[in-house]
């Protein structure tokens, strides 16, 4: 059978990059010419040996009316070119700049929005308009891979698609990586105790993830727990802040910001506790991590996060900001080992059975199948 020619638009690195990658690492080879037209955020080392071919155009994140145009002209171009059977744009702006690009062109476009922008907590002004982006721009994606059933709900609610039209699609990881990990990262490279109880993050520190509401979580146990230690596994545009925000709470050699790493699964494997505090979450896919890796999860019950936690079962849900209540859920998992045991072993089982990014792979290539299909009777 003849190959199918995937072309993968992408913008934005960070989340998207490492799912696009463990996608492709995933997909059969044999049935799939395998194209990333992309930003000049990716690197093209990383993907030497997951593609065919690896072009670079300019797009920018921000809005930006002249070079926006000048994308949308490139990218009709290679499209062109590139003789695609399937279109597959990832993350809102390249979802933008490709379905402008491929109109009239015949060619079926997926889209996977990777968590919908108008749900971001980024004022009601920028929500407005991603928001009838998305209903504008609708009537061009023959179908829509969406993360999790409460973007599904949302997109449905916000009269974005009609339900017919999204396929859920959970994310998942690479499960023998996991398995595989480095354990190169000790507490003693990190300057913590080896009798320290661990609670950690893994995200960007940024508004989004509530790195304040660690560190004040933090404040409330750093008396009641003084061997408890907290490690922030990541970087972002509040570190300044933040860094301040441990020194006015009398935290400094307690909490610990790693800043980016390669390796954030090694850093994670040292926790007692770990934990996801977002304000707002499309999906969360370090929460799979946690539970693939046997910690107990203590994260806010909001957004896609219900579709991974349920509460008292496979870890602890708590209000968003309730910095309270998520010390209050530490000490519930440290004082009740049956109650730990439970959250880590189910977690694990949930992990295994649902999040295997094998899975992931599959359900795309029965997706593309289909379309192809349909479009080649």
């Amino acid at each position: 059978m003849k190959k199918i020619r995937l072309l993968h638009i992408v913008q934005c690195a960070g989340g998207v990059d490492c799912y696009l990658r463990m996608l492709l690492a995933h997909m059969d080879r044999h049935r799939y010419v395998q194209i990333i037209l992309c930003s000049k955020d990716y690197s093209e080392n990383d993907y030497r040996e997951l593609v065919d071919e690896f072009i670079q155009v300019d797009m920018c994140n921000s809005l930006s009316f002249k070079k926006d145009v000048k994308a949308v002209s490139q990218i009709r171009k290679l499209i062109k070119n590139c003789h695609p059977d399937i279109i597959y744009c990832h993350s809102s702006k390249a979802g933008g700049i490709g379905r402008i690009a491929n109109i009239g062109t015949g060619i079926p476009l997926v889209y996977n929005p990777h968590g919908w922008a108008f749900n971001m907590k980024t004022g009601w002004l920028k929500s407005f308009v991603y928001l009838w982006t998305e209903r504008l721009l609708s009537p061009l994606v023959t179908r829509y891979i969406i993360i999790s059933n409460y973007e599904k709900m949302s997109a449905v609610q916000h009269r974005v698609a009609q339900a017919h039209k999204m396929k859920v699609i959970f994310n998942g990881i690479d499960m023998d990586a996991v398995d595989k990990m480095s354990r190169t990262v000790t507490r003693a490279s990190l300057n913590i105790p080896e009798n320290a109880y661990l609670i950690g993050m893994v995200g960007r520190i940024s508004r989004q993830k509530a790195p304040d509401t660690f560190i004040r979580m933090a404040a409330l146990l750093k008396d009641a727990l003084p061997h408890a230690y907290f490690m922030m596994v990541g970087d972002g545009d509040q570190r300044d802040e933040m860094e301040r925000l441990i020194k006015d709470c009398g935290l400094e050699g307690r909490v610990i910001i790693t800043g980016w790493v390669n390796n954030p699964l090694a850093y994670s494997g040292l926790f007692d506790q770990a934990m996801l505090l977002s304000r707002w979450e499309g999906f969360g896919l370090v929460l799979v991590e946690y539970m693939k890796l046997g910690k107990p999860i203590i994260a806010t019950e909001v957004d896609a996060i219900s579709d991974l936690i349920t509460d008292h079962e496979n870890g602890l849900l708590v209000e968003v900001d309730h910095a309270e209540q998520a010390a209050d859920a530490v000490k519930e998992i440290m004082n009740d080992v049956s109650l730990r045991n439970k959250l880590i072993s189910n977690g694990m089982m949930r992990a295994n059975a649902f999040f295997d990014v094998q899975r992931v792979a599959r359900e795309h290539d029965a997706l593309f199948s289909k379309i192809r299909n349909s479009y080649n009777r």
